[in-house]
């Protein structure tokens, strides 16, 4: 593989086989989801407040959890992923759930394409940028679907997160921080669901917090912040342990597991 469009094919593939596993584990909790429970995490509903009667649209949505939590909030949503056995599950569930939120499946680097209209609200969340090669035309997008006035708000793992392998019994510092090469990873089950059989094979992209911005000023959105927090929401990673408020932290909180950014549409 070569091309930047094989890399997406084979991802696209692993990601429709995760929506499989990912429906069923206690992780995503797709019963307690259905009977009422939110999926977004403190971090985001903070920031962005009360939602309600705001246009949304979710970057990179998997099935439709986060989005269809931000339209019970009252927000009116649109959700774009890469794959077609998430989208039609995210259908699915909002048309179970009566909500009136659109999927659409599509690259998420070609939203522009498939979404016409322009929001108040653009979002993305955990996990998200390390499989786009390039920020810059992930930055472009997120400016030309915001209304002037709008918000982007991002919470995603730290890029230092990044830097370790965690295929080994000890994590060990293996890919650069600003590394351009694509990473490649196969191994057995996934992050949802570690006991899985399912082999995952996937390639993704380092990108630093300066990428990240610089992406999004040169498309003119104003940064309003950065925050870095050395505890994370999701139980992802090797060896982490569970804080009194239900975060997850490493022992020794030597480096920031996950940020948040907001910016704003000039």
């Amino acid at each position: 593989m070569d091309t930047n469009q094989d890399y997406f094919t084979a991802n696209k593939a692993t990601w429709n086989d995760k929506v499989q596993v990912h429906a069923k584990s206690d992780m995503y909790a797709l019963e307690a989801f259905k009977n009422g429970k939110n999926s977004l995490m403190p971090y985001e509903l903070e920031a962005l407040g009360d939602v309600s009667g705001k246009s949304l649209l979710h970057l990179q949505c998997h099935f439709g959890q986060d989005t269809l939590s931000w339209s019970r909030l009252g927000a009116k949503c649109v959700g774009v992923d890469l794959s077609d056995a998430g989208i039609a599950l995210a259908q699915s569930l909002n048309a179970e759930l009566k909500l009136d939120a659109a999927f659409v499946c599509c690259n998420v680097l070609e939203t522009s394409v498939h979404v016409k209209e322009t929001f108040d609200i653009v979002f993305t969340s955990y996990g998200v940028i390390g499989w786009l090669p390039d920020l810059k035309p992930w930055g472009k997008m997120i400016a030309e679907k915001l209304k002037p006035g709008g918000t982007f708000f991002m919470a995603e793992f730290h890029p230092i997160v990044w830097m370790f392998d965690y295929l080994e019994e000890q994590p060990i510092m293996k890919y650069g921080y600003m590394q351009d090469e694509v990473i490649y990873e196969e191994y057995e089950g996934t992050y949802a669901d570690q006991d899985s059989k399912m082999i995952t094979k996937e390639y993704g992209w380092n990108h630093g917090l300066s990428e990240v911005i610089n992406a999004l000023t040169e498309a003119g959105l104003h940064i309003e912040y950065l925050k870095e927090y050395d505890e994370a929401p999701y139980n992802v990673l090797p060896n982490l342990e569970v804080t009194k408020s239900g975060m997850f932290v490493t022992k020794d909180k030597l480096y920031p597991l996950i940020f948040t950014l907001k910016a704003t549409k000039k």
